[in-house]
């Protein structure tokens, strides 16, 4: 019924319009829709992954595994699972049945950014400071780490002529960003000398590179459909690139060319572009940027800017930005606050679907009056019209393909009733009924303690040791 109230030609707008409002909880990092669009997920300075529901702007779960920023969030095709890549060397997958950790992998450095593969869960890339990118296969439960290489792949002819400038540079490459292909066969890879390299999984090989700038590429991102690429790299350029059909059984990586689509930049404030996304479709590039409180938005097919998104709040800069997977819905992180801004579209209500029998219109018409408008009918007749009427079946269970084509499973995310509605309520504790105090400090967080010491017995420990306080304090009464 909600979809019939929005005017159609509204809904058929592709680009947010307006500033809709900001969410808060804790000082957001990184956010990220799922496949799905219903669920937000949100990553925090202090380590704790927050979930909204998008339709009420509400804290669906909070789950808490990690003792530093997270970097990057990743959700599985079915919106059960979630990975949360952290600098404390940590990613932990997330099983929103029950906001277990279903995995828990350590590396020997910080994690820039980790992708979950498309079709299995158990399976990621990431990418590493200063170390070799893995590919990690997490089936058992001793995760298997793959390294790949960072070092451009190079014909023969060109490793012969090789100078020792370049051959001292390929050794120094190191991963700054890596994603998985539409198939998940390939891996796409960005390198802090500019470099984009292609990396066959099975054989954890480059089969081909290509170097779009000079400068370190911070982020890659691909279209839902796959075949096209944003790239952004610390020379204020973000480029698209148009990626060839790597499952076609007659491509040739010797013959596959990545050329550069179009380039966008800011020229008049040469501003640095902090994150960049795609529309649903692929056809728009949305971008925020360093020192600046908008959020612009190109037609990639065009290559022209169609629209800046302003943000109300003067003393805020924005990071991360994302789009709604199915909607004209952009949201994006304040770097000083942290709230999330939303954008999306006014969307006046068509209250006339509400009375079929009135149509609403946009000026004076005569009206013509039926021939039974006013025909007294019996009140036995009555009553069974609208006994016949309440008789419709109604269905409720269809869900009608979205235009982006996605797959999307039957999973919903259980609701949970005792999640704190503010971070307010991180540090009370209910003793009952309407009786709180303030959370014990260290309390809650067991799970930050490497010891692998439970909680239970911390408690039990405490409590001895406020035992045998107070048995000394009584002596020393008693002496």
């Amino acid at each position: 019924m909600n979809q019939e109230l929005l005017d159609p030609f509204i809904v058929a707008l592709e680009l947010p319009e307006v500033q809709a409002g900001k969410l808060h909880s804790g000082h957001s990092s990184c956010v990220r829709f799922n496949r799905k669009g219903d669920l937000l997920a949100s990553g925090r300075l202090d380590g704790t992954v927050i979930i909204f529901d998008v339709e009420t702007n509400g804290i669906s779960r909070k789950l808490r595994g990690h003792t530093r920023q997270i970097q990057s969030l990743s959700w599985s095709a079915d919106g059960r699972y979630l990975l949360s890549a952290s600098q404390d060397w940590k990613c932990v997958l997330w099983d929103l049945q029950d906001g277990s950790r279903l995995r828990t992998v350590k590396f020997g450095a910080p994690v820039f950014i980790a992708e979950l593969h498309p079709y299995d869960h158990l399976q990621f890339v990431a990418a590493l400071f200063e170390d070799q990118p893995v590919v990690v296969d997490m089936t058992s439960n001793i995760p298997k780490k793959k390294s790949l290489p960072s070092a451009p792949w190079r014909t023969q002819d060109e490793l012969k002529n090789l100078s020792e400038k370049t051959a001292a540079q390929d050794a120094k490459q190191q991963t700054t960003v890596a994603s998985f292909t539409r198939s998940g066969k390939c891996v796409l890879t960005g390198t802090r000398f500019g470099w984009i390299n292609v990396i066959d999984v099975r054989t954890c090989k480059t089969i081909y590179s290509t170097r779009v700038t000079n400068k370190i590429i911070l982020f890659i991102r691909l279209t839902i459909s796959g075949s096209h690429v944003v790239v952004n790299a610390s020379d204020g350029i973000i480029r698209t690139l148009q990626l060839p059909d790597l499952d076609d059984e007659d491509f040739d990586a010797d013959h596959m060319s990545l050329d550069v689509e179009h380039k966008f930049r800011d020229v008049v404030n040469n501003h640095t572009w902090s994150h960049v996304t795609f529309s649903p479709t692929g056809e728009y590039v949305a971008a925020s940027t360093y020192g600046s409180r908008d959020v612009y938005i190109w037609e990639r097919t065009q290559g022209s800017l169609v629209k800046i998104l302003p943000l109300e709040d003067d003393k805020e800069e924005l990071g991360a930005v994302e789009w709604h997977p199915e909607r004209p819905f952009i949201v994006s992180c304040g770097t000083s606050e942290g709230d999330i801004y939303l954008w999306s579209i006014q969307t006046p209500q068509r209250w006339s679907a509400l009375a079929p029998d009135f149509v609403e219109v946009e000026e004076n018409v005569e009206y013509v009056e039926p021939e039974d408008e006013f025909d007294i009918h019996p009140i036995e007749e009555l009553h069974k019209r609208r006994l016949d009427r309440e008789d419709e079946p109604v269905d409720v269970l269809t869900i009608e393909p979205t235009k982006t084509g996605l797959n999307t499973s039957q999973f919903r995310m259980p609701l949970l009733l005792d999640v704190e509605d503010s971070d307010s309520g991180d540090d009370i504790v209910a003793i009952g009924a309407g009786q709180f105090r303030r959370r014990t400090p260290g309390q809650g967080k067991e799970w930050a303690d490497d010891s692998g010491g439970s909680g239970e017995d911390a408690g039990r420990k405490g409590a001895s040791n406020g035992n045998a306080k107070s048995q000394t304090t009584k002596r020393r009464r008693g002496e």
